[in-house]
């Protein structure tokens, strides 16, 4: 289908186009089955998207292009989607979208903008992070089976602190844990938090974790990367699509899944119809995070 066509989503007008380019050449995936999967994931997607600002990546010409982060809502945004203030790339403020229904994903779906990124705060208290995340990223020819066991150690860790923690996959190479908090602590504590577990992760796995961020010293380690905790930066979100050379997906995972990883040296990676399925078989595995109530330890964990 070229042109255009207008759909209603909820009572919603959203007017979309060139549905059949594809923006997944190696998988055929088309931009309407990105709109598809937009709709069909929406229940469980804008609990974890709502009241937050959101930056977009777009990939207009499909993943095989160069694609750009768009920070700032475009002003051909419908009238109901809203926006909120949040941190630009020199500190001052920059207006966002925010996504708190489904015609926005489907807006979005129309405009390529295949991946979702999202920080750790609410828009309407950007100094308050409601998480910290524990962004686990493998550098080759590690892979998912290292950050599988560095997330499994993590979790020794975060359980002795009196702490409990969330995976999902970033849908590219890595795993990412989140520590849901909902009480009151700053950026740079969560990011103290969050350096502090890598160090002690650095202690306990020696030659296999890492927490610097030079690239000469990542080879065949996983690096605790304590800095996505920043008030500033933002992670890719749960049940976004990545753009990679298939569809794949962040996605929510169980801790013997991670276990299974480590232990039998599998890949975790689910592409969108997986996610989908995954959906409707077991309900929003990441559910937890909007609702657990946890504080940092004072000392180090």
């Amino acid at each position: 289908m070229t042109g255009r066509t207008t759909v209603r989503v909820d009572g919603r007008e959203v007017v979309l186009s060139n549905l059949d380019k594809v923006l997944y050449p190696e998988a055929g995936f088309t931009k309407a089955e990105v709109v598809d999967f937009a709709v069909r994931s929406a229940p469980v997607v804008l609990a974890h998207l709502a009241g937050r600002c959101i930056t977009m990546k777009r990939f207009p010409d499909g993943v095989t292009s160069e694609g750009f982060f768009e920070k700032r809502c475009p002003r051909h945004r419908p009238a109901w989607v809203p926006t909120s203030p949040g941190p630009g790339d020199r500190g001052g403020a920059v207006e966002y979208c925010r996504f708190e229904e489904p015609a926005a994903l489907v807006w979005a779906a129309n405009l390529a903008a295949l991946e979702l990124h999202v920080p750790m705060a609410l828009a309407s208290d950007l100094d308050t992070p409601t998480a910290v995340v524990i962004d686990l990223d493998p550098g080759p020819p590690a892979g998912m089976a290292e950050c599988a066991e560095v997330a499994l150690a993590a979790r020794e860790v975060l359980a002795a602190a009196g702490l409990e923690a969330w995976p999902k996959t970033s849908g590219s190479k890595g795993l990412q844990l989140y520590v849901p908090l909902l009480t009151p602590v700053t950026h740079d504590e969560a990011a103290t938090f969050a350096l502090a577990l890598g160090q002690v992760l650095e202690r306990r796995l020696p030659g296999r974790v890492l927490v610097d961020m030079a690239r000469d010293r990542r080879v065949g380690k996983v690096m605790v990367d304590w800095s996505q905790n920043a008030r500033h930066k933002t992670t890719i979100g749960v049940y976004s699509l990545r753009a990679r050379p298939r569809p794949t997906v962040s996605t929510p995972v169980r801790w013997d899944e991670v276990a299974d990883a480590a232990e039998r040296r599998i890949e975790l990676r689910f592409e969108a119809a997986d996610v989908l399925a995954r959906i409707a078989s077991v309900g929003d595995l990441f559910a937890p995070v909007l609702t657990t109530r946890q504080h940092l330890p004072t000392g180090r964990p």
